[in-house]
């Protein structure tokens, strides 16, 4: 029995694998925990073996590979168009074996423990912060139905909570009172959260090499260096920036047939969490950097004048993705163009 790939469908407790030999033909279809898959795989010769990508593939396919295995990570979507027939779990399975040979496929990296624990600091981090706005949201609310109103931005709410609470004449009954200085202890709790959190990633992106690196590109601080550190790695998964630039969605999204092209809006593909926070550091830096003393400037200033600033903005996120991934793939610092190699 010679086996030319492996496909494995992954599943909480139970995992499917279907094996094909070299004409395509199936030569195991077979049910195991993972305990029994991990023992079968142990006394295979090594081979190629295909894994949807998901958060459980990191972990397997890391001790697949301690096996001597050959494995490779396919996007769920890329999968889709070898499944030949109704969905189940064999079929699945089979569908990743035929996906997992062809030359042209993407495949995602295998993440180290590492990034791994980058990527659920910023899960964790991300969750906090959309925890904060609901609160701060209802806190706004229930004081409005009271006739409080305050401006939009966190801060001056902050400042104010404290009199709302103490204040003794503003009509908020005892239960409304108490519902109040509730969610204001919620508040400062996950504004504690937060910090800690925050402060773990700067020392983090202080200590490792590619985060310092990256650090040094204008509009690319602590957050941003290790949500891309923790993404894409050493940037190995991609052969040039614009390829990681389209990863993440922020190229035209294309519609082009008979001939006439035709770009749209941002694709928004790829990972939501680091486009957002990309932009964000983009915005930043459009708005302070010093246009007539950086080398970027003439470019930043010929494009606001033809298009609005928030398409500057995502160009210029653009920029810092494509350079991010070469300073992290070269291995070498961060050195600024001069503005007559800035084209595009």
């Amino acid at each position: 029995m010679e086996i030319r790939s492996i496909g494995i469908d992954l599943g909480k407790t139970t995992f499917h694998l279907v094996a094909l030999d070299r004409r395509g033909e199936v030569l195991v279809r077979r049910k195991f925990t993972q305990k029994q898959l991990l023992t079968y795989t142990a006394n295979l010769q090594p081979c190629l073996i295909g894994l949807e990508a998901c958060s459980r593939a990191h972990f397997l396919g890391r001790a697949l590979r301690e096996q001597g295995h050959d494995v490779r990570l396919i996007p769920a979507q890329f999968v889709k168009p070898f499944v030949k027939s109704n969905k189940n779990d064999f079929v699945d399975a089979e569908a990743i074996a035929e996906a997992v040979e062809r030359k042209n496929m993407r495949f995602v990296p295998i993440k180290t423990d590492d990034q791994l624990d980058l990527q659920a600091i910023h899960r964790v981090r991300d969750r906090l912060i959309a925890r904060r706005t609901a609160v701060i949201n209802q806190l706004r609310a229930f004081l409005l139905e009271r006739g409080m109103v305050f401006a939009k931005t966190p801060a001056k709410l902050r400042m104010a909570m404290p009199e709302i609470l103490e204040n003794a004449e503003n009509d908020l009954t005892p239960q409304m009172r108490n519902l109040l200085e509730l969610l204001w202890e919620e508040w400062k709790m996950v504004e504690q959260q937060i910090g800690v959190l925050s402060q773990e990633l700067e020392r983090i992106a202080d200590t490792d090499a590619g985060c310092s690196r990256i650090q040094q590109i204008p509009g690319i601080g602590p957050i941003v260096a290790t949500a891309i550190v923790a993404a894409i790695g050493n940037g190995a998964a991609f052969r040039k920036g614009r390829e990681f630039a389209a990863w993440l969605g922020l190229v035209p999204r294309q519609y082009s047939t008979g001939g006439k092209a035709r770009l749209l809006g941002i694709s928004k593909r790829g990972n939501p969490y680091l486009r957002k926070i990309l932009v964000h550091g983009a915005r930043a830096a459009v708005l302070r950097i010093k246009r007539d003393q950086a080398p970027i400037g003439a470019w930043m200033d010929a494009l606001e004048r033809r298009a609005h600033r928030n398409v500057l903005i995502v160009a210029f996120a653009n920029k810092l993705a494509r350079i991010a991934w070469a300073v992290l793939s070269t291995g070498e610092p961060y050195r600024p163009c001069t503005s007559a190699a800035i084209s595009d």
